[in-house]
């Protein structure tokens, strides 16, 4: 975690909403910032300790989450239209307690969230193992039914945590309205669980569809 952020139980936060993003720790996420309310927002940050909280907008319940990620800028290049690109990063998640104020920009009251410990470090290792197990056979199936092949990222985690992060983050197609909600779980073990059924139930969905191409495609 960064510099003595830990401390600070609670603390104001520029918030960005985002249609449909949800932002993971450790997620590096790039924006292109154009309206004039969140080039406030960004010269704010810079001017502080570059820092704003990244929180998903629902737009058909027109709502906003509860709980996001703290980004975190990297390199920020304003252009001389005031447009800014920024790198940001995903840093600790949070709790919306109360919207300050919504102008020029929304401003919350927030409590950082860490995730509790309930399982044994041998049962998240174990956890881990079938998850990253499940992800692999998801990725070569898909490989397969494609006709090309692919493989995981020679970076991926290999802290339970932190795994389960990445995974939150790199969930695509249907599964991926389940991002907000792994991201408010705060249980490791809980999140990997998740992850492991919604991995396994897509790796059943893609065997089942290679048997059938090779049934159809076979000579």
């Amino acid at each position: 975690m960064g510099g003595g952020m830990g401390e600070l139980a609670v603390r104001e936060l520029p918030l960005f909403p985002l249609p449909d993003l949800v932002l993971f720790p450790q997620e590096v996420l790039p924006l292109h910032i154009f309206e004039p309310r969140y080039r406030m927002m960004l010269r704010t940050a810079m001017a502080e300790d570059k820092r704003f909280g990244v929180i998903r907008w629902d737009p058909e319940a027109q709502a906003m989450a509860t709980v996001g990620c703290c980004a975190e800028i990297l390199h920020c290049q304003t252009q001389e239209d005031d447009r800014s690109n920024v790198v940001t990063m995903g840093q600790q998640r949070f709790r919306v307690l109360d919207v300050l104020r919504e102008a020029p920009f929304r401003m919350a009251l927030v409590s950082w969230i860490e995730d509790e410990a309930g399982d044994s470090p041998d049962q998240l290792e174990q956890l881990a193992g079938e998850v990253k197990q499940a992800l692999q056979d998801v990725v070569e199936l898909t490989g397969k039914l494609l006709g090309k092949p692919t493989a995981l990222p020679a970076d991926l985690p290999d802290l339970p945590r932190e795994l389960s992060f990445w995974i939150g983050a790199h969930l695509a197609g249907p599964v991926a309205d389940q991002q907000q909600a792994l991201l408010e779980i705060t249980d490791t073990g809980e999140r990997l669980r998740q992850e492991f059924e919604l991995l396994d139930h897509t790796r059943r969905q893609l065997a089942a569809r290679t048997v059938l191409k090779d049934t159809f495609t076979a000579p």
